[in-house]
């Protein structure tokens, strides 16, 4: 990619930052000012309810929460009602987030023998999952291209292009109602959130952004054993499908650019044609314009050697140009026009201080009866 073509990507990645920071501070700023604001006036009405509590120690037991919810503990309940954050279930579902690279960040390791080995975990996961998506997705690229492929045999072939780009919106929608809408009424269903949260949960997953905001199975209610590692493969077969909507993208982008640059060569090769043909036509033109001067040119020249030998004077010595085959009939039938028109043609060029010279014959000093009878 040539270093222009780079600086535009990065310059326009930069305007597309700064114009979704702003929106988002337009957004978000105000609902986070009036959220501080009602902890605040909370607080305040808690003291005043409880004047056996002083500000000090109710701004301690705020921290010990906020220390508690980093930590990855639902302060809420008691230790009867609790469940465990690091289960297995809880824990093959964050180590899962680990591999994809999601990491919601609602639970992280906190002891120094788990940061130690989330650390080499995650650098021999990566890699590990990175082909095994590829795999999946290359599973489902092959399988949509069969698809297409036996619908395209039972059209006309002038259809296959229209008949390629319909099915291949409706693998896209297909998948999106598979692994997107569906997911999102499940989680709807099940974690009792609404319509839109669901869907950005589900949209936020599957591009391995994950806030931690929203995330399955992290309520107080009861699960089921098998619910968060069936959503860990919900992620994988998820993330495998956009893996092959973006190969398929940038198939496209591929032959649309190889498609781009023949119809530009084209368009080359009929503009040097063109050139070619408009240069010839030009120097034909010329080599015509020239031919013609130049027969002139050998004509004049014929004439006055005529003019000269029937007047009997001895022609002057001339530039000639280069030999040309010229037949020039010059006979007493010529009319008397012709006649006088060539005169004037031989005698005009030849003017010099004011009167008329022919090869060392001025008519205002010789005897004019020789044009006379030359008329």
């Amino acid at each position: 990619m040539k270093r222009k073509t780079v600086t535009a990507i990065f310059l326009l990645v930069v305007l597309y930052l700064v114009m979704g920071a702003a929106v988002f501070k337009s957004l978000e700023k105000p609902h986070e000012s009036a959220q501080r604001l009602a902890i605040l006036t909370q607080k305040l009405e808690f003291l005043s309810r409880h004047s056996c509590v002083n500000q000090s120690q109710l701004e301690e037991l705020v921290k010990q929460v906020v220390s508690a919810i980093r930590s990855g503990v639902n302060p809420a309940g008691t230790l009867t009602n609790h469940s465990s954050l690091w289960d297995l279930s809880s824990a093959f579902f964050f180590a899962g987030t680990v591999i994809t690279t999601i990491g919601f960040g609602n639970i992280s390791p906190h002891t120094e023998g788990g940061r130690i080995f989330c650390i080499v975990y995650a650098l021999l996961g990566i890699p590990l999952f990175g082909f095994l998506l590829a795999g999946v997705g290359d599973q489902l690229g092959t399988i949509f291209s069969k698809g297409i492929g036996r619908v395209e045999k039972t059209f006309v072939v002038s259809l296959q292009t229209k008949i390629r780009v319909i099915s291949t919106l409706l693998f896209v929608l297909f998948g999106c109602l598979l692994f997107v809408a569906l997911p999102a009424a499940i989680f709807k269903h099940i974690e009792g959130w609404s319509a839109l949260e669901s869907l950005y949960f589900v949209v936020i997953t599957l591009t391995t952004i994950g806030f931690g905001d929203f995330v399955a199975g992290g309520s107080e209610i009861e699960y089921l054993d098998y619910y968060k590692p069936v959503v860990w493969f919900w992620i994988l077969v998820g993330l495998a499908y956009f893996a092959a909507i973006l190969s398929m993208i940038g198939y496209w982008l591929r032959v649309i650019s190889r498609r781009t640059k023949e119809e530009v060569g084209e368009i080359r090769a009929h503009a040097a044609e063109w050139t070619a043909n408009v240069s010839a036509e030009f120097k034909e033109t010329r080599r015509r314009v020239s031919v013609e001067i130049y027969d002139k040119f050998q004509r004049a020249a014929s004439i006055k050697r005529k003019l000269s030998s029937e007047l009997g004077f001895s022609p002057a010595p001339e530039l000639t140009l280069p030999k040309r085959a010229v037949s020039v009939n010059f006979t007493d039938e010529r009319d008397e026009n012709e006649r006088e028109a060539a005169l004037q043609a031989l005698t005009m060029p030849l003017a010099r201080n004011g009167g008329l010279v022919l090869n060392g014959f001025d008519p205002e000093r010789e005897d004019t009866t020789v044009v006379r009878q030359l008329k």
